[in-house]
């Protein structure tokens, strides 16, 4: 779960990491100078192709705008995608990452396994959280009273008011994020009344969505609208209507339809398309609409997404997120205080004890090490890499390994200050790699209001100072003497 909250609260700005990955891109406005370079360009790359696509930026991270193409069923042809400049139109070479869309990708069905595996491990963990949450609203007898205790420099009491306090402060979005992740996955989580009910999945889909409006190739060439008077179109057809992605089938003939779907990022529910002529931009006849069970999904994914959210609500759902890996942070540490004061012998736990202090140890202070890694990997890794992509992703994966390799050598305090310490170091460096390699550092980026990357940089500072003052506490807090009995007296309490 910890794993899952921290990769889940960095996706939040996946599309601003995914912009901080391609440094080469200059983003703005989607031009119809850049569209009709776009139509050409198509025209020039896949002139019998049965479907052209065009995604335009959604506004966050100021993406490039991409074009793909298919061929006709049937016919040989290539399928293929090119990224174009939103201003230019012309196609821009963007070095080969995987940007925040894994980040995104890895906290619901994690990495280096069969993807049905993974997803069923987070299904998993994700049921067993939200079972401790409802269990712990009913068995916490000061939950609102807790709320408003936080009490420092205190030791372990200190640990479990952190723990109470980021547990109740964001206890709603806790519940919505765990319920609604898990309606994400309700086909596999709970796949039974599906199964009863239809023979496949394709049957369910097909149930559930409109099927696209679609005409046979008549064989009659004839020229299609360009881009942009196809999405003008569709502006003035559908009242307030922000296209996001469009779809030509049949290009260049004269039974051409225009699919264009308004930008989601912006929406609650999943919108509807409309459907021109794509050679006189006559709107068409249009599918009904999805189900009210389909809507409440759509619901359900959007809350949990946030994809609708401004920023100030983007904000929130983050600070939200970095509470809860807080709280299963704490919860893990108090996991372990509590049970070594139980001990026999403190200072001689048993293997099974130092198991767990160590992998908390190397899962709290690797898997943020590591993502820190993968920022630095994009831009110290040479570019013309073989698969770049995925050596960046393995370049997370390999400091994540040799930290939790370190910690178990590692005496358990030691472990603590030298991971936090690690951390605090890398975090610092991507700014200053980031700095050293493009014409994008922290100070340009603010001289030329590019809030992307002084966001970017300006928090990796942050996490930087917080994991150094965390490392700098553990290496100065020296524990109180207690008999045991004191000892025990605690561990009462605390229950």
């Amino acid at each position: 779960m910890f794993v899952i909250f921290l990769f889940g609260t960095a996706s939040y700005f996946q599309l601003e990491i995914s912009r901080w990955m391609r440094p080469e891109l200059r983003g703005g406005e989607v031009t119809d100078m850049a569209l009709d370079a776009a139509a050409r360009f198509l025209t020039a790359r896949a002139p019998g192709a049965g479907r052209w696509s065009l995604s335009l930026p959604s506004g966050r991270g100021n993406e490039a705008m991409l074009v793909s193409w298919e061929p006709r069923e049937g016919s040989e042809g290539d399928v293929g995608e090119a990224p174009l400049d939103p201003l230019t139109g012309q196609v821009v070479a963007l070095r080969d990452t995987r940007g925040g869309e894994f980040l995104y990708t890895f906290h619901y069905q994690l990495h280096y396994m069969e993807w049905w595996l993974g997803r069923y491990l987070v299904i998993v963990a994700a049921l067993a959280m939200l079972v401790a949450l409802l269990s712990g609203i009913i068995t916490h007898k000061k939950i609102f009273a807790d709320f408003f205790l936080l009490r420092f420099g205190k030791g372990q009491r200190s640990w479990l008011d952190a723990h109470n306090v980021t547990g109740v402060l964001a206890l709603p979005f806790h519940l919505m994020i765990t319920y609604t992740g898990l309606v994400t996955l309700m086909f596999m989580a709970m796949p039974w009344a599906i199964n009863a009910s239809f023979p496949d999945r394709d049957a369910l889909y097909g149930a559930s969505s409109p099927a696209a409006l679609n005409r046979e190739a008549s064989g009659n060439t004839a020229p299609s609208l360009p881009f942009s008077g196809l999405l003008d179109r569709a502006r003035v057809a559908g009242d307030g209507f922000d296209p996001g992605y469009i779809t030509i089938r049949n290009p260049g003939d004269a039974a051409a339809v225009a699919e264009i779907w308004p930008q989601n990022s912006r929406l609650v529910t999943r919108g509807r398309p409309i459907y021109l002529d794509g050679v006189t931009g006559t709107p068409l006849f249009a599918p009904s609409s999805r189900g009210a069970a389909a809507a409440t999904q759509d619901v359900m994914i959007a809350l949990h997404a946030g994809r609708f959210s401004l920023p100030v609500l983007r904000w929130l759902y983050f600070l939200s997120g970095v509470g809860g890996t807080l709280m299963i942070t704490t919860g893990l540490v108090l996991w372990t205080v509590k049970r070594r004061a139980k001990l026999p012998d403190p200072a001689r736990p048993h293997f099974g004890f130092r198991l767990v202090e160590r992998l908390n140890i190397g899962v709290i202070g690797g898997a943020p090490a590591g993502i820190s890694v993968y920022f630095l990997a994009n831009r110290l890794l040479p570019l013309h890499l073989g698969h770049h992509a995925d050596w960046e992703v393995n370049s997370l994966f390999i400091a994540w390994g040799a930290l939790i390799v370190w910690t178990i050598a590692r005496p358990a305090k030691r472990a603590w200050i030298e991971a936090l310490t690690v951390c605090a170091i890398l975090f610092g460096m991507v700014p200053v790699v980031n700095a050293l390699t493009t014409a994008r550092g922290f100070i340009p980026s603010l001289i030329a209001r590019d809030w992307v990357f002084a966001s970017f940089d300006g928090t990796m500072l942050a996490m930087s100072a917080a994991c150094a003052f965390a490392a700098w506490k553990t290496a100065s807090h020296k524990p109180r003497s207690a008999s045991r009995g004191e000892a025990r007296a605690f561990v009462e309490v605390a229950l």
